[in-house]
C-alpha cells in the first residue's frame, strides 16, 4: 500500500521552500501507507508527493516518473497487472523505459492514449499526472475502487488531493463543516458512501472515474461500468463453473507478480479457502497464511482455518482476539478518517499487523460475498420480493399499522420493510438505522438541513 498526495496553486510566486515544507507534511501524516521512501516534485504552480511501499522494482521505482521529455509526472499509488505486456506494446511504438516499474508503463500510456489508457490497465490503482506544459493535473480511479482518492477545490482556488482525508486537512486550507446528507448515509449504512465524504468541502473521486483539473475548474467522468451480457461460448452450468475456475485461477495468478513476500488470510470459509487453494498451485512454496480468532465459540472460526491450512500445506499463523484490543479503537478512528461502523474492522487491523511481520502483501477473499450473493440478506431479498406485486394502497396499510406498534413489537420491521418497493425494501435491510428509526432520532433542525 502506497500513498500519493498534492496540490495546484493558483499562484506561481508562492515561494517553493514554503510549498515544499507543506508537501513534506502532507507525506509524512501517511507514512504508514508507505513507509519505504518518500518522493516529491514541487515546481511552478505544482506540488506532487507520494510514500511508497516497493513491491515491485525495489531500487529503480522511485516517484514521481517522468515522461521521456520531462513535461509529465506522475505519483501512483497501486498495481498494475498486465504492466509487462502494456510495456512491451508501448516500445513498439517508440516509447524509451529508464526503469522496470510499473509506475513508469502508466505515464507512457497516458502519453501516447490519453485518458484512453485507462481502458488499458489492469490493476488496482489511483494516479495522478501533471502536464507541466499545459498546466492539467490528470487523476484517475481503478473500476471498482480498491484505491482512495480525496479531493477539494478551496476558497481560494487550489486544488488539493490525496489518499487520505487528514493530508488534505494537513493542508490548511480545507474548511471542516459536516455534511449532514454524509451523515444520514452514514447512519444508514455504516460508512460514508462514495457519492459523499463527511466534510461538506471535499469530494471523493469515485470508482471507474476519472478527473481533469483544468483552468480552475475541476471535471469528472465515468470510463468503465461492469457488463451484464452473458459470455459466448458458454451455455451450461458446468461450463460456467469451468469459466469461473479459469478467472480465479488467472486473477490469483496476476496478483502473485511481486519483489517482496507474500500471503493471504485465511477464515477457512469458501472464499478466502478459494483464493488459498489456488495459490497453493501456483507457488512452488507452501503459502503463508494468517487467521485471527475469538475466545468466544459463536464467532471462532480458527479449527475452519486450520481445515483448510493443512489441506494446501500452508505455513499457518493463528492470533486470539482479547478484550484489552478496544485499545486499539482510537488509532482505528484515526486510520480511518471518516465514520465507519464496520466491526470487522478491529480483527482486520490485528491480523494485519500480525501479517506485516511475515509478509509485505495479502491476498485475502474479500468481495466473494458480494460478487456471488453469500449474504443472507439477498436470500431474505429474494424471497420477499413477489410482495412487491401487492396492490400499493395495501402495502401502505401495513406501513401504517407497523409505525403504530410499539417499539420492538415483533412483525414491526418485517411489516415496514415488505411494504417498500424493491430497491428501498433492500436499503432498508441492510440499513444500521432504517428510516422510520432515523426519523425518531433526528431533532428538527437536523431534519430541515
Amino acid at each position: 500500500m502506497c500513498g500519493i498526495t498534492g496540490f495546484i496553486t493558483t499562484d506561481k510566486s508562492t515561494p517553493s521552500k514554503a510549498r515544499e515544507i507543506l508537501l513534506d507534511k502532507m507525506c509524512r501524516v501517511i507514512t504508514h501507507r508507505g513507509p519505504d521512501e518518500q518522493g516529491m516534485v514541487v515546481k511552478e504552480r505544482a506540488a506532487l508527493g507520494m510514500r511508497r511501499l516497493s513491491i515491485i522494482d525495489l531500487k529503480g521505482g522511485q516517484q514521481p516518473i517522468y515522461s521521456e521529455d520531462g513535461n509529465l509526472a506522475i505519483v501512483f499509488n497501486g498495481e498494475i497487472y498486465n504492466f509487462l505486456e502494456l510495456k512491451s506494446e508501448l516500445e513498439s511504438l517508440g516509447h524509451r523505459f529508464k526503469t522496470n516499474s510499473d509506475t513508469e508503463t502508466i505515464v507512457h500510456a497516458y502519453e501516447e492514449f490519453g485518458a484512453d489508457c485507462l481502458a488499458k490497465l489492469r490493476g488496482m490503482f489511483v494516479f495522478a499526472i501533471w502536464n507541466f506544459r499545459e498546466e492539467i493535473l490528470f487523476i484517475a480511479r481503478d473500476r471498482v475502487g480498491k484505491k482512495p482518492l480525496f479531493y477539494s477545490l478551496t476558497e481560494r482556488g487550489n486544488f488539493v488531493f490525496g489518499s487520505e482525508l487528514k493530508t488534505l486537512l494537513t493542508h490548511g486550507e480545507i474548511e471542516r463543516e459536516i455534511d449532514f446528507a454524509a451523515l444520514d448515509a452514514y447512519l444508514t449504512f455504516g460508512y460514508v458512501p462514495e457519492g459523499f465524504c463527511i466534510f461538506k468541502a471535499v469530494r471523493k473521486l469515485q470508482p471507474a472515474h476519472y478527473l481533469v483539473f483544468k483552468n480552475g475548474e475541476v471535471r469528472t467522468q465515468k470510463y468503465w461500468d461492469f457488463n451484464y451480457t452473458k459470455p459466448t461460448g458458454v451455455k451450461t452450468e458446468d461450463e460456467y463453473v469451468e469459466r469461473l475456475r479459469e478467472l480465479i485461477k488467472e486473477a490469483v495468478n496476476v496478483r502473485l507478480i511481486s519483489e517482496v513476500p507474500l500471503g493471504a488470510f485465511l477464515s477457512g470459509g469458501v472464499d478466502s479457502s478459494t483464493i488459498v487453494g489456488n495459490m497453493a498451485q501456483l507457488l512452488a512454496r507452501p503459502v503463508k497464511t494468517f487467521s485471527i480468532g475469538f475466545n468466544e465459540d459463536t464467532f471462532n472460526e480458527l479449527k475452519f482455518a486450520r481445515i483448510a491450512a493443512e489441506h494446501f500445506g500452508t505455513e499457518h499463523h493463528e492470533f486470539v482476539v482479547t478484550p484489552d484490543l478496544v485499545e486499539l479503537v482510537d488509532e482505528l478512528v484515526w486510520h480511518f478518517d471518516e465514520p465507519f461502523a464496520d466491526s470487522s474492522a478491529l480483527p482486520t487491523f490485528v491480523v494485519s499487523k500480525m501479517a506485516r511481520d511475515f509478509v509485505t502483501v495479502v491476498l485475502t477473499g474479500d468481495g466473494g460475498d458480494e460478487l456471488f450473493a453469500g449474504y443472507t440478506r439477498y436470500v431474505i431479498d429474494r424471497k420477499r420480493s413477489s410482495l412487491a406485486n401487492l396492490p400499493r394502497v395495501l402495502r401502505k396499510g401495513m406501513q401504517t399499522i407497523s409505525a403504530n406498534l410499539p417499539h420492538g413489537a415483533r412483525g414491526k420491521n418485517y411489516l415496514y420493510n415488505v411494504s417498500l418497493d424493491p430497491i428501498d425494501r433492500y436499503i432498508d435491510s441492510v440499513s444500521q438505522f432504517n428510516e422510520p428509526h432515523k426519523k425518531s432520532l433526528y431533532s428538527k433542525d437536523f431534519q430541515a438541513n
